[in-house]
């Protein structure tokens, strides 16, 4: 039940009618018994200030961002975590009493899918396909993770460079071409293999980056960001290739149940919040 006491919290993007962000929240707090609500919140991309003043004098507990303002949200608070400005990217605010604080959670939902499956990256290559915007919070969590070399596979290895150049005082992180012998190098001794790319989202299903599994190490992990479709071509051509897998589901819950641990202190019921998501995307 809503009352007068309930603290709310919230969503921005443009748009976010697609959003699952409330599904998953309202979720676990209804599991929590804690007093909030969590709505989707349409902020146009002209609006952002706006927004962030209007959240901040209706005494929003926190909000998420997502595109298109994960980045153009930083200049309007009044901190920002190390972890989110070295992404360069906020998807979670805290409102204190009128001061509001940026957190990215995308790479603890990232690499929480691998901590749950005792998955030890330290001192282990690891191959991301992309270098876009996904990939710097992936980067950053395998980074943080101790692996000791991450590579982007990508098709404009002069596009790339920049970000690897960006991230190299945190770790080794090179740039090779995803057709190129130096790959399929890179592939022979990965342990981890992810998909940051776009490629093979619902609806172009039939899209996949161009991996040759005869070149990937047979123990390596597998990981596909992208949870619309379930299984993208990508990972049922690695499961059909014997390699262990995962989608972006446990991803999208996990960042969402840091957020909420941010705003309310407690730690949310992941189970339940996954449960939700899997219903809703059925």
């Amino acid at each position: 039940m809503i009352t007068g006491r309930t603290q709310n919290l919230g969503v921005i993007g443009w748009p976010i009618a697609h959003s699952l962000s409330p599904v998953i929240q309202n979720a676990a707090i209804e599991a929590a018994g804690v007093d909030y609500n969590y709505t989707a919140l349409p902020v146009a991309p002209e609006n952002l200030a706006a927004a962030v003043a209007g959240l901040k004098a209706l005494n929003y507990r926190g909000w998420n961002v997502t595109i298109p303002h994960k980045a153009a949200i930083m200049p309007l608070l009044d901190e920002v975590d190390k972890a989110a400005e070295i992404i360069g990217a906020v998807n979670t605010v805290i409102n204190d009493n009128g001061r509001l604080t940026g957190y990215n959670t995308d790479y603890l939902g990232f690499m929480g899918a691998l901590n749950s499956r005792k998955i030890d990256l330290a001192g282990k290559t690891a191959v991301l396909l992309g270098a876009g915007g996904a990939a710097r919070a992936v980067i950053w969590g395998l980074l943080q993770a101790g692996t000791a070399e991450v590579v982007l596979a990508v098709r404009n290895p002069a596009k790339a460079q920049p970000l690897a150049e960006e991230f190299s005082p945190y770790g080794k992180v090179t740039v090779c071409h995803w057709t190129e012998d130096l790959c399929a190098e890179q592939l022979k001794k990965c342990s981890l293999l992810v998909n940051t790319t776009p490629l093979g989202m619902t609806p172009k299903v039939e899209a996949c980056p161009p991996v040759d599994w005869s070149t990937v190490n047979p123990d390596a992990f597998v990981y596909d960001i992208i949870y619309t479709p379930a299984e993208t071509r990508f990972l049922r051509e690695a499961r059909e290739h014997g390699h262990a897998v995962v989608n972006g589901e446990e991803m999208l819950a996990g960042q969402g149940a840091e957020a909420l641990k941010l705003w309310t202190g407690i730690q949310p019921d992941l189970g339940c919040m996954q449960k939700a998501l899997r219903k809703a995307l059925s």
